[in-house]
C-alpha cells in the first residue's frame, strides 16, 4: 500500500510541475504540428507515385506524426531528473524510505497522462489537416496506446541518460544526435519500398518505425493484426528493458552518494 502511495505522490508532483510549466507541452506539440503541415504540403503529390500504396499523403503522414510527438516528449524526460539532481531533490528522494520503483512508475504515469493529451491534440490537428482515421474510435485508441508506449520507452531511456550525464547540455546533445536518424531512418515520411535498401534495413531496428508501422495498421481500413501485434510487441519489450535500465541507473547513482 505504501508503494502505491509513494507512486501517487510522485505522480501528483509531476503534474504540478507540468501545470507550472505548460510551455513544455506546448513546445513538444508545436514542432510536430509544423512538420505535419510542411511535409503534408511539400509531399502532397507523393501519393501519385507508383508503389505508394495510398490515396492521400496526409492519411499516411498523420499516424506517424502522432508517434513523433510522443517520442520527442519522452526524449526530454531526463531533464526532470537532471533538474532534481541539480536542486538536491533527487538525493533526498533516494535517502528517504520511498520505493525506488515508485520514483520511476510515478514519473512514467505522469508522462503517460501528458503524452495521451499530446496524442489527442495531434490526432485532432491531423484530422483538421485532412487525415482520415479509417479504423474509427477503436483504431484511434490503439494508436494512442502505441504512441504512449513509445514515448514511455524513450522517457525511461532519457532518464537513464540523465542519471549518467547529469547535465542538460549533454542530454540535449544526445537527443539531438539521435533524433534525426530515428526520424529519417523510418517509414515516417516515405514508404520503405521507395527508399534505398540500407535505410529499410536500418528501419527494421528503429523503435520509431515499429510504432509508425503498428499505428498505421490499427487505423487502416484493412488491418494486418499480425503485423500490428509484432511491432507492438517489440515496443513493449523495449519499454520493459528501458525500465530495467533506469532502475539500475538509480541503483548505481545511489551507490555513488
Amino acid at each position: 500500500m505504501k508503494w502505491v502511495t509513494d507512486m501517487w505522490c510522485i505522480f501528483i508532483r509531476g503534474l504540478r510541475i507540468v501545470q507550472r510549466s505548460p510551455f513544455i507541452i506546448l513546445m513538444t506539440v508545436v514542432q510536430p504540428v509544423l512538420w505535419m503541415f510542411l511535409f503534408g504540403q511539400v509531399f502532397s503529390s507523393m501519393a501519385d507515385l507508383p508503389g505508394f500504396g495510398g490515396n492521400s499523403y496526409m492519411d499516411y503522414l498523420g499516424p506517424g506524426i502522432v508517434m513523433m510527438s510522443t517520442m520527442m516528449a519522452g526524449a526530454y524526460a531526463g531533464m526532470g531528473v537532471i533538474s532534481d539532481y541539480r536542486d538536491g531533490v533527487l538525493d533526498r528522494f533516494l535517502i528517504s524510505p520511498i520505493h525506488r520503483s515508485a520514483l520511476l512508475l510515478g514519473g512514467l504515469l505522469q508522462d503517460a497522462l501528458t503524452m495521451t493529451l499530446q496524442a489527442v491534440i495531434m490526432i485532432v490537428v491531423a484530422m483538421i489537416l485532412g487525415t482520415q482515421f479509417s479504423g474509427g474510435l477503436p483504431g484511434i485508441l490503439l494508436l494512442i496506446l502505441i504512441a504512449v508506449v513509445l514515448g514511455l520507452a524513450m522517457g525511461a531511456l532519457s532518464m537513464s541518460v540523465g542519471l549518467i550525464v547529469r547535465q542538460e547540455k549533454s542530454l540535449t546533445a544526445a537527443v539531438g544526435f539521435t533524433q534525426l536518424p530515428l526520424l529519417f531512418l523510418s517509414g515516417l515520411f516515405m514508404p520503405l519500398d521507395l527508399v534505398p535498401g540500407w535505410i529499410e534495413t536500418a528501419a527494421a531496428f528503429n523503435p520509431l518505425n515499429w510504432a509508425v508501422e503498428a499505428g498505421r495498421e490499427v487505423v487502416g481500413t484493412q488491418t494486418d493484426w499480425g503485423l500490428a501485434f509484432q511491432y507492438s510487441s517489440y515496443l513493449l519489450v523495449m519499454f520493459i528493458l528501458s525500465c530495467v535500465l533506469v532502475l539500475e541507473a538509480f541503483r548505481v547513482y545511489q551507490r555513488s552518494l
